[in-house]
């Protein structure tokens, strides 16, 4: 191994690296492997530390600006968490200088304060696909223009500046050899999967059921593309239309659209049935899964949800519960027989779906135990940290890493 460790700058903007679930593992597999690594991100709570650790890794946070309306304050809040990013990294970088700059989008607009990077000293740069930002664009504001131009634009600005490309699956990596002309040597696909041994069923979350004899979960974040209204409409369903009430609704994240959520369903007459937690650690989300019997990904059909592997899917599989989901590409690649699949987009073939499984426990049981096992074994995190450090050791030239960060 090397006398000195090679030293990894990991940038992240639309998540405090805390809450970043695929960001700490992967910080981990590095750490493990021998590197050193920095972070730079958002704050999670105002007035902490310039500086911090969290595991192994060193945390370096900048305040964020107010949240975002309009195209205006999205521009406004890309520029200055951009500079932001870019005067800490001046920060780290004299503190230990980095040899490679990992950036996650979204944004697509890291590739330009790594290529100054490179241009001054000569730093790699890893980009970290978790999002296609002209997909999620169309998917939000259902069309296209020159908005949609310039994130493909920005995207494809991404693909060419990168010495190596991470992709989240098979149709993210497809993208970035089609329409990115990536060099399938210089690609690679890591899966957000969970860690197995950090991800599973066990202590409980204290009045999760409150009274009700089934808990049905979703864990993600609430804006207008991730089918949570439609959820709502599925609830509606289950408990006015079937008259079950004897089934509760725990709905964990966040997001631009949390609010109107909150609002429709007050609106629907759902409040009993349905506990909108806000946003949750992952101590919190482990507890709400390991008290639930089923998890919901109803994420509507789409070009972009058809394309993305749902992170929430898989901590439900890891939790062994059974997943209601839409019926869509990387859904079924991930989940298989795992998961109850709903084509179409109708609210109420949604709630009938979760219904028919809570009324099975047995098929329930079974479906948990098919998911948690494909946690453990075909998509085990272990497989996926091993193709991760590999970009590193690549990138950086080096040789004899710890044998159990590829096992």
């Amino acid at each position: 191994m090397h006398s000195a460790a090679p030293h990894v700058l990991v940038i992240i903007q639309n998540l405090p690296f805390r809450l970043d679930r695929r960001v700490r593992s992967e910080c981990r597999a590095l750490t493990d492997a021998g590197y050193r690594v920095s972070v730079i991100c958002p704050q999670e709570n105002p007035g902490e530390p310039a500086r911090f650790k969290i595991d192994e890794t060193t945390v370096h946070p900048y305040a964020p600006p107010p949240d975002s309306h309009g195209l205006a304050g999205y521009v406004r809040e890309f520029v200055v968490s951009w500079w932001r990013t870019a005067r800490a990294s001046v920060r780290v970088h004299r503190d230990a200088p980095f040899q490679v700059i990992q950036a996650c989008n979204p944004p697509d607009t890291y590739w330009l304060l790594a290529l100054l990077w490179r241009l001054r000293r000569g730093v790699r740069f890893v980009y970290d696909q978790h999002d296609l930002c002209p997909e999620v664009y169309v998917a939000k504001f259902g069309r296209r223009g020159p908005l949609h131009r310039a994130l493909l634009l920005l995207e494809r600005a991404t693909y060419r500046s990168a010495d190596h490309v991470i992709s989240t699956n098979g149709s993210y990596q497809a993208i970035a050899q089609g329409r990115g002309r990536v060099d399938p040597l210089r690609s690679s696909v890591v899966m957000s999967t969970p860690d197995a041994d950090l991800m599973r069923r066990g202590e409980l979350e204290p009045g999760a059921r409150d009274q009700a004899k089934h808990l049905v979960a979703y864990v993600g974040i609430m804006g207008s593309q991730d089918g949570v209204d439609r959820l709502l409409a599925a609830v509606d369903h289950v408990v006015h239309q079937r008259g079950r009430t004897d089934v509760r609704f725990a709905l964990l994240g966040f997001g631009d659209a949390l609010a109107d959520l909150r609002a429709d369903c007050t609106r629907r007459g759902l409040d009993p049935w349905v506990h909108f937690t806000g946003r949750v650690d992952h101590a919190a989300i482990g507890r709400w899964l390991s008290s639930a019997d089923l998890g919901v990904t109803p994420d509507p059909p789409s070009e972009f949800n058809d394309r993305s592997t749902m992170n929430k899917t898989l901590e439900y599989m890891a939790h062994e519960l059974p997943v209601v989901a839409s019926d869509l590409t990387e859904t079924r690649n991930s989940a298989g027989a795992a998961a109850a699949y709903v084509a179409g987009t109708d609210p109420a073939a949604l709630g009938d779906t979760i219904l028919e499984i809570l009324d099975d426990p047995g098929r329930a049981r079974a479906m948990g135990a098919v998911g948690r096992a494909r946690i453990e074994g075909e998509l085990s995190w272990r497989r996926q940290a091993a193709t991760y450090v590999g970009v590193f050791d690549g990138i950086t030239g080096r040789t004899g890493t710890p044998a159990e960060a590829h096992a």
